[in-house]
């Protein structure tokens, strides 16, 4: 009887099985909102997907969680595609995820966000690294595919509004795969080539064709692109990486043209006013001359021209007067100062500056010193003497040859006794030596 029982493993492996079994159950799409989401360390996923009335439990591994481009929350609605099979050691079944998207919002257009915001925190967006198209270029290339109505658009409206610009077309993939390989080889081309504008783009389509214009080296390719470039992708509802990135983006590829090129007709318009208003310039700058000659013939000094030269010789006249009374003047101080000099008594007796050295010669050899030089001898002991005679006077020591002394303390003279202590070693100077002692006893008056 006990082998009809089955044990719990047993039963949850059979269920398993037929879990794994049934094809209806190996591919299976669900949608749902998120809830106990948790993210592993380990790189897996794991939440429940809920509806209003059901709720099942979901693992996502790392080898499929790496292509999730948005960050999984409760609460977020999604889009799951995976397998069904029984979780054996809770005995519960759940899916196996292997794709998970936004439900309403593909894996493209998140790819999308995300890179714009990538490249705009870059600075790949900012107004301060755009070029200014030119408005009379001379050669504009066009990266496009060579067949379609874009390429025929461009050239058509170039050809109709500036039939003068030559345009270079570069056959481009734009759409597939290896579009966005081609797009910037041909943007790097395109800059071997002598262009004033680059037009980019191609027609419309959907989100998957024009997703080449969305590829991060794309928009790289365009930023570093040194010729000013326009996008123009898809239509006016479309907007693209490319748009952003570009120096200028146009809602279609006929906007591109009409803003890579001048209207010729707009063109004769503006040189024909440039034209009106240089001929108003020309006839007042004339008239504006003219005036001022007339202005110049009737002046004072033109009808009167002796005028300005009788003022010139006038002040040529002040001029000489001025210069001949300093000359004159100068000649006549030199004049008197000769006439002083010819007058001194230097000129007139010479001998007498010899006489009036050799009477002071004279007078010198018979002073009263050098007749008797052992007087000034005498005279200068006699003052010696008595400068030596007031100095010993002044000595202090001499006063010790009257029974006077002087004590000392640290070979300091002693002045008061507040300066002396108790058994403190003191030297007295008496005439004819020094007596060593100790202070005893110190008393005050």
């Amino acid at each position: 009887m006990k082998d009809k029982y089955l044990t719990v493993s047993a039963i949850t492996r059979y269920l398993k099985s037929r879990f794994d079994l049934d094809e209806n159950l190996q591919t299976v799409f669900l949608k749902g909102e998120i809830s106990n989401f948790k993210a592993h360390t380990s790189g897996h996923f794991y939440f429940s997907l809920k509806d209003e009335n059901s709720k099942i439990n979901a693992v996502m591994f790392r080898s499929q969680t790496k292509n999730v481009l948005f960050k999984p929350k409760d609460g977020m609605k999604v889009l799951l595609t995976g397998r069904i099979s029984l979780y054996e050691a809770m005995g519960s079944y759940q899916i196996y995820v292997d794709e998970m998207i936004e439900d309403g919002v593909g894996n493209l257009y998140l790819a999308f966000e995300q890179l714009k915001e990538k490249l705009s925190k870059e600075g790949l967006f900012d107004e301060s690294h755009k070029q200014k198209i030119p408005k009379v270029p001379k050669k504009v290339g066009i990266i496009t595919a060579p067949t379609g109505a874009a390429i025929r658009d461009i050239i058509t409206t170039i050809k109709r509004r500036f039939n003068v610009c030559e345009t270079i077309l570069f056959p481009t993939l734009v759409q597939g795969e290896n579009a966005k390989e081609d797009i910037v080889k041909n943007i790097k081309k395109a800059q071997e080539y002598d262009l004033d504008v680059l037009i980019i783009g191609r027609g419309g389509g959907s989100i998957e064709d024009l997703w080449p214009f969305n590829e991060e080296i794309v928009a790289r390719a365009i930023y570093e692109c040194k010729i000013p470039t326009i996008s123009a992708v898809g239509h006016e509802i479309d907007f693209t990486i490319s748009d952003f990135v570009a120096d200028l983006r146009a809602p279609t590829p006929t906007a591109a043209a009409e803003l890579a090129v001048p209207n010729m007709a707009d063109l004769k318009s503006k040189l024909n006013g440039y034209l009106i208003r240089l001929n108003e310039g020309i006839y007042k700058k004339i008239n504006y001359n003219k005036l001022y000659l007339d202005s110049v013939k009737n002046s004072f000094v033109i009808k009167n021209p002796m005028v300005m030269y009788e003022n010139k010789r006038q002040n040529l006249d002040l001029l000489s007067e001025k210069i001949n009374s300093l000359v004159t003047n100068s000649l006549k101080n030199h004049r008197d100062k000769i006439t002083l000099i010819k007058k001194s008594y230097i000129f007139y007796s010479p001998d007498m500056i010899y006489k009036k050295y050799r009477d002071k010669i004279d007078s010198i050899k018979s002073s009263y010193v050098l007749s008797n030089p052992m007087i000034l001898y005498k005279d200068k002991k006699s003052e010696i003497k008595n400068i030596i005679e007031k100095l010993e006077l002044l000595n202090p020591l001499n006063i010790l040859n009257r029974g006077y002394s002087i004590s000392y303390l640290d070979e300091k003279v002693i002045k008061s006794i507040k300066k002396v202590k108790k058994n403190d070693n003191i030297s007295i100077r008496v005439s004819d030596g020094i007596i060593k002692t100790k202070a005893v006893e110190v008393e005050d008056k």
